[in-house]
């Protein structure tokens, strides 16, 4: 068994959309090999920063990224296994990429509650907390809104009104 900490670059840019790790960006690991009857078993503990924007305000953000993996590296190609070793080397690339992409969230937040972007001015909420949202009433239902505004049709029962 074989442990190592190891401090690399992210060769591309890790992900897409709204949050991702960009190029050049510091990606720790502390990586654990271990030789089993079937291959090499390496499990890893990988941190790093990812950056990009919220959501909901499209303010800038950085999220700290940690994710874990296991997997297991086998000796022959007999099997169905989709990681090998060569050469006594594993590539860890791969399996650091796809771990780090699919823990990125695909709706991104500065902060849980978020108000997000008043949808008149596009300006913030958060930095107007007193401003309240006016009530935007769907013209689709303003025929019949004039119904409940109508005088005795509240106490009058639903027979009256198949009447009328």
């Amino acid at each position: 068994m074989r442990e190592h900490s190891l401090s690399v670059v992210a060769p591309e840019k890790l992900g897409e959309g709204l949050i991702s790790v960009k190029e050049g960006a510091e990606i720790e690991e502390d990586v654990r090999l271990e030789s089993v009857h079937e291959g090499i078993l390496v499990t890893a503990d990988v941190s790093t920063t990812a950056t990009g924007v919220c959501g909901r305000c499209l303010t800038d953000i950085a999220q700290r990224v940690e994710v874990e993996f296991q997997e297991l590296f086998a000796y022959s190609s007999e099997e169905a296994s989709e990681h090998e070793v060569h050469d006594d080397h594993v590539d860890l690339e791969p399996l650091v990429r796809d771990a780090v992409v699919l823990s990125l969230p695909f709706q991104p937040v500065c902060r849980p509650d978020c108000p997000g972007l008043d949808p008149e001015t596009g300006e913030r909420l958060a930095d107007h907390p007193e401003r309240e949202p006016r009530e935007v009433l769907d013209p689709r239902w303003e025929a019949l809104a004039r119904f409940s505004s109508s005088p005795g049709t509240e106490d009058s029962s639903a027979s009256d009104r198949e009447e009328r």
